[in-house]
């Protein structure tokens, strides 16, 4: 199976770390997140991967030939001239999944318990142009999902905006959080050509969900950390050594 990590941030909320490290080498636990997720991968039956790069992208590029690509195929997907946001930036990478089979997407900074082997069978079950892992957690940003959950909205909580504007009863959907990690079908292709080149895939999934099902996982006694900010660093090595307590 092929995945994708997004390394490629600037990880400004980590400064003053990141000003000379690329977020994806942030040592956690005595490993890389980047190592930390590759690992992951594998163990989960990832066997081919593209790390996208912008921050430092040498760093990363370097770090991948020391490990000898931990023995698997890992090519790099390069956006130093431009930061490609998060759509942008599949997009630009869909050489890479040329097998017409659906894929994984990772951001590099999310450490979690979820059964990627879980998901990716959902994912071909319900036969949804993407699937998201999800969950009940405080924030103010949420996708708004019907009790089938299959995605019909978005709401800023602290904003009052909604997407799509005219959006009625939110207290009509189930209110979960993206966990930074999700498969899609390789139809997102041909749906992405009319694009920018720089786009957030979440906007992309918000103006195709009438037409296309987006569907949330919600996993069972889900973990997760978003290691994107220094006062979570210590937090992150307890939640490495103790993945399932």
């Amino acid at each position: 199976m092929k995945a994708m990590i997004f390394a490629a941030g600037l990880g400004t909320r980590l400064k003053p770390i990141t000003d000379n490290l690329p977020k994806a080498l942030l040592p956690i636990a005595g490993k890389p997140l980047l190592e930390h997720l590759i690992l992951k991968l594998k163990d989960s039956g990832f066997d081919e991967i593209i790390v996208n790069v912008h921050h430092f992208p040498d760093r990363i590029i370097d770090f991948l030939k020391e490990k000898n690509n931990f023995s698997i195929r890992i090519e790099v997907s390069d956006e130093r001239e431009m930061l490609l946001d998060t759509g942008g930036g599949i997009r630009n990478a869909a050489w890479f999944f040329d097998d017409g089979k659906p894929f994984l997407v990772h951001n590099v900074d999310i450490l979690s318990n979820v059964d990627l082997k879980a998901l990716v069978h959902q994912h071909l079950r319900t036969n949804s142009l993407a699937t998201l892992v999800v969950s009940k957690r405080d924030t103010f940003r949420y996708l708004l999902f019907n009790d089938d959950l299959r995605l019909n909205g978005w709401i800023n909580e602290k904003t009052g905006e909604t997407k799509p504007q005219d959006l009625k009863r939110i207290d009509f959907y189930n209110k979960l959080a993206f966990a930074g990690i999700q498969v899609l079908s390789p139809n997102v292709f041909d749906l992405m050509k009319n694009r920018d080149a720089k786009f957030p895939i979440m906007d992309f999934y918000l103006s195709n969900m009438k037409n296309e099902v987006i569907s949330g996982f919600v996993p069972d006694n889900f973990r997760m950390m978003d290691v994107g900010k220094l006062d979570v660093l210590e937090e992150a090595e307890k939640f490495v050594k103790t993945p399932n307590p």
